[in-house]
């Protein structure tokens, strides 16, 4: 992604913006187009930037807002698969992969993190790799 230049304010006056998107870290397009106008506006009139760099830049910002919207997409799609997993797994017997916990699967957490398995007798095994589900 292109740098964006920090703009000097040219009327000795600060602007402030809000943001109104839950993580203040990343930027959204409104923010992207805000910064494109003061570029423009505090760009030295005698060696305006081209503007096909602008257009650049927007293709660039779009492309990767379009990734993080498919990436987004993706992720909710997981989750309602493992949603859907998890819903046949209840009742069945689990045994961890290094086989040393087994027992009879009463729910299912999914987190960010991944699934755990909550058997009958309390203990919780995550559903990785190497977990073999069966009946009793």
């Amino acid at each position: 992604m292109t740098t964006i230049p920090a703009t000097s304010n040219t009327s000795g006056t600060q602007s402030t913006t809000s943001n109104n998107s839950t993580d203040s870290s990343t930027l959204n397009y409104d923010d992207f187009l805000q910064l494109m106008v003061a570029q423009l506006r505090n760009q030295d009139p005698l060696n305006p930037t081209d503007s096909t760099e602008y257009m650049s830049q927007i293709a660039q910002f779009s492309s990767v807002e379009q990734g993080i919207n498919t990436n987004s997409k993706l992720d909710q799609l997981l989750v309602n698969s493992n949603i859907s997993q998890a819903s046949t797994m209840v009742g069945l017997t689990l045994t961890s992969a290094d086989g040393s916990t087994s027992g009879i699967v009463t729910s299912v957490r999914i987190d960010s993190s991944g699934s755990t398995a909550i058997l009958n007798n309390g203990k919780e095994i995550p559903i990785t790799q190497g977990v073999t589900l069966g009946y009793q």
